[in-house]
């Protein structure tokens, strides 16, 4: 068999991932098995791969991985995200450069150039999860665009409206003008930023007299409609009743009382916008005041902003101010920190409007998926700290905005039959449409035609909130076999800043359509940021690529540096050298395959005592760490997992046993020690295939001839046994003992090629049986166990045990002693400060108690050092 010298992960990859598609083991159909089921947290369409969907996608094939090899039915569904303001962001950016503008296509125009760059640039991520080793059952893979999952969209819109759950009303909106459309609460994000608090004096009609307000948007004043002051406030009671001027505009608006004001912030008196400011309009509502928009959906100033009509929200605020300030209205101008709203897509300042819109009820809804949560954990979130963020959330939700002003996504269902604002009906069909509006106006030749269809599409979230239940059909067929098999599925990853916009809503329809939790664990990765703590962003230059990554160091490389660098919950700190460090772990398995491929084979020969011992020894130990991976899988510590299982292979297997076992240079190893030794090996390579699925593959394939039903990725993942915990220890003594000898000798530089004789004064009990290792390892001819010391050795203790080893005349007695009371004495000294420490009283009451402990652990090392050093002078 040729094996290559040098591993090389591109061709593998490319291999063993066709061949793995060629034998449909991703594939998953319902049978007898039980089910193990992931949804993909579905990407934007159009979106590339970056490090937040590596972490995310590598936990997702760890866990499927795994259970696929414990004899579950696993299913991993893939899918993406039609992501409404991003993609048709994209779309009007790409007809712009083309010279087209969105005003000018129809409707029809602009969702044909939408499914075009869809088609065109949809999926790429999904091809860059197969370079990864992603093992989603890619006939399943869904966008939420699909047909069937546009009707289970429609259906729930229905059904949600025929509850009375789903309304139309004036609301205070969060509005993009980037976008041109609404967004819900969650979308938006408040970002400290520098402004200015401008003081504006307002004339009181029929008099000289003024009052003064402070905003922080003088373009606003146009919209002005009145003065409010405290009804308590003594400053301001002679002006009950009367009217000021509107700066620039000239109009009178009323001066109105309200203890909404507070009458020790700013001038204690405000300036009244009902439609621009949220709180302003539900003063607005209370006082029946005027609403004057001033702002086009683009937030360039309308008819209302007089000769400012047609400019910009933040050009106007400057000329604005000019004005102000020339005409005598501006008193002062002062430096103001304050949290503005920003668009979580485009990053436009948000700006608040009064819009009809679609909404949803939310407070019935919830309740199930609160307690799901927080009482009965039905739906339990790994790490239990967002639990927290996620009560915070839901017992303070607000009704959905449900309706965006975009023209790619689920378009409302509604169809308006009149010019009422009530003259629609909901359905799912044209011809229920027409049913419907017939039977609502008892006009039985209405058609189709007559009928017009709401122009705003639904949130992206309302159609990805139904992603568990409609990827198996449950909304539109909920008696399938398939939905009854895979739902409810049993683990979501992502990411803790979907939390809300995601998982919490789909709790929430889970409950609600199919009466049952989506998901039994919820696990929330951490964000991956860069070593400076800053998150990864193209604008900061500090992303990596992730499919560069994959071509320097590998697929399997990059899995194991990332999952390394991941603490089960905590922001990933990202670093290139973990890259490095699982490169380097898969050569070191390639090199100990190709050691192990190398030996030649006897039949003749008998098993060496130190290959038994050695044999039992790891037995004792893969035992061990198989425990501890069980039980860090169950609390989600995948990166725990993967560090110990990282050290048995790197450690224990090849640093200990394989030397412990390997024949002499030039002679054949005895069968039953090769046996036991690639019965190791692909036990070894059955616990690391989740992290690193390709090089375990092609060291599995290339170990003995495999059918295709004998591959690793569907092979029995080893079984939990009871643990020989004696040897573990015993022989951890013995390492101790071989670690010594080996150290003595890179000291004395005494050649590994001369044969030592070990003594010993056994105080401690220690098997005979390890002898046989210790002599392998360290070329010792013989142990002796003696009575008492001896003159002229080297000497070392491990544990009560003395050893000693007589040295060679090559050894210089006068170099060797004034080495070791140079060595005496900076043990000494270093005793010294840390007793002057640990006699200080201050000291000792004040440091904490984990300080203390390192420094008395300081002082018991330095005193069996010097004791060793002094033992060994004697001696000399």
């Amino acid at each position: 068999m040729n094996i290559p010298t040098k591993y090389d992960a591109a061709q593998v990859e490319a291999k063993w991932y066709q061949y793995w598609m060629d034998n449909n083991y991703f594939n998953s159909e319902p049978d007898e098995r039980e089910a193990y089921t992931i949804v993909i947290p579905p990407p934007n369409v159009t979106g590339v791969l970056h490090m937040g969907h590596m972490l995310n996608n590598t936990i997702q094939d760890v866990l499927v991985r795994r259970k696929r090899m414990q004899g579950f039915n696993a299913c991993w569904v893939p899918g993406t995200d039609h992501a409404s303001i991003a993609t048709e962001a994209k779309v009007v950016a790409k007809l712009k450069e083309e010279g087209i503008a969105k005003a000018d296509l129809s409707r029809d125009e602009f969702i044909a150039h939408a499914w075009e760059w869809t088609h065109k640039h949809g999926g790429l991520i999904l091809e860059q999860l197969k370079k990864l080793g992603a093992s989603c059952d890619w006939n399943r893979t869904k966008f939420t665009m699909d047909d069937d999952l546009n009707r289970s969209v429609v259906k729930i819109f229905k059904d949600l409206h025929s509850k009375g759950l789903i309304y139309k009303g004036y609301r205070m909106v969060n509005w993009d003008p980037e976008a041109k459309t609404t967004l819900s609460d969650e979308e938006v994000i408040y970002v400290e930023k520098p402004g200015k608090l401008y003081y504006v004096n307002y004339a009181i009609e029929g008099s000289d007299e003024k009052i003064q307000i402070a905003t922080t948007r003088p373009e606003t004043i146009l919209g002005d409609t009145a003065i409010c002051i405290h009804p308590e406030d003594d400053r301001f009671s002679h002006l009950k009743g009367k009217k000021a001027i509107v700066p620039i505009a000239g109009r009178a608006i009323p001066i109105i009382e309200d203890d909404y004001v507070d009458v020790e912030f700013g001038t204690g008196s405000l300036k009244i916008t009902p439609a621009h400011d949220p709180n302003d309009k539900v003063i607005g509502e209370k006082h029946q005041l005027e609403v004057i928009d001033i702002f086009n959906d683009d937030a360039t100033l309308n008819a209302n902003g007089l000769h400012y009509e047609g400019k910009d929200r933040f050009v106007v605020r400057k000329e604005i101010v000019k004005e102000l300030e020339a005409k005598g209205f501006l008193v002062k101008t002062e430096d103001h920190m304050h949290k503005v709203g920003t668009s979580e897509r485009t990053k436009a300042v948000i700006e608040p409007k009064v819009s009809e819109q679609w909404f949803l009820k939310m407070e019935e809804l919830v309740k199930p998926a609160i307690e799901a949560v927080l009482k009965t954990e039905d739906v339990k979130l790994v790490p239990h700290k967002f639990v927290n963020t996620y009560r915070h959330w839901m017992e303070n939700i607000r009704d959905w905005n449900i309706s965006r002003q975009l023209y790619w996504g689920h378009r409302i269902p509604a169809y308006y039959y009149g010019s009422g604002t009530n003259d629609f009906v909901v359905a799912e069909t044209e011809q229920e449409a027409v049913d419907l509006a017939r039977e609502k106006t008892g006009n039985a030749s209405l058609n189709f035609a007559d009928l017009q269809q709401d122009n705003d599409t639904l949130d992206t979230w309302f159609s990805s909130w139904l992603w568990p239940i409609s990827v198996f059909d449950g909304i539109n067929n909920p008696e399938n076999k398939e939905f009854k098999y895979y739902y409810p599925t049993n683990d979501l990853v992502t990411g803790p800043d979907i939390l809300f916009f995601w998982v919490a809503r789909m709790i929430i329809a889970g409950y609600e359509f199919a009466d049952e939790k989506p998901f039994k664990h919820v696990y929330l990765t951490g964000l991956v940021r860069d070593k400076q703590r800053r998150k990864m962003s193209k604008s900061l230059g500090n992303s990596p690529d992730p499919i560069g990554l994959m071509e320097t160091y590998g697929a399997d490389g990059v899995r194991a540096g990332i999952l390394m660098s991941s603490a089960a919950g905590n922001d990933l700190l990202f670093d290139e050298s973990l890259m490095l460090q699982g490169r380097n772990f898969a050569n070191k398995i390639w090199n100990g395959f190709r050691l192990v491929k190398g030996w030649e084979v006897s039949d003749t020969i008998e098993q060496p005592a130190s290959a038994k011992t050695a044999i039992r020894w790891y037995e004792a130990k893969f035992q061990k760490t198989l425990t501890f991976i069980e039980d860090q899988f169950e609390q989600y510590r995948l990166s725990d997992a993967l560090t110990a299982i990282y050290k048995l292979v790197w450690d224990d297997f090849s640093s200990w046993y394989l030397e412990l076992v390997k024949p002499e240079y030039g002679q054949p190893i005895d069968r039953k020690t090769l046996e036991a030794t690639v019965a190791f090996f692909e036990d070894n390579v059955k616990i690391l295939h989740p992290f690193m699925p390709f090089i375990t593959e092609e060291i599995w394939q290339y170990f003995s001839e495999r059918e295709e039903n004998e591959a690793l990725i569907i092979s029995d993942y080893p079984k939990v046994k009871s643990v020989d915990f004696t040897i573990l220890e015993e022989i951890e003594m013995t390492k101790e003992v071989i670690s010594a000898i080996r150290n003595l000798r890179k000291q004395k530089n005494i050649s590994f090629k001369e044969s030592l004789e070990l003594s010993l004064i056994k105080k401690e009990a220690i098997n005979e049986e390890y002898y046989a290792l210790i002599k392998k390892m360290c070329n010792v001819s013989q142990v002796n166990e003696i009575a008492s010391k001896i003159e002229k050795a080297l000497t070392f203790r491990v544990g009560s045990n003395e050893y000693f080893i007589p040295f060679a005349e090559q050894i210089d007695v006068a170099a060797e002693t004034a080495k070791l009371e140079e060595e005496l004495a900076y043990h000494k000294g270093f005793l010294a400060s840390v007793q002057k420490k640990l006699s200080n009283e201050r000291f000792v009451n004040n440091a904490p108690e984990q300080v203390i402990t390192n420094e008395r652990k300081k002082e018991a090392d330095a005193l069996a050092k010097i004791a060793m050093v002094e033992q060994s002078l004697a001696s000399l």
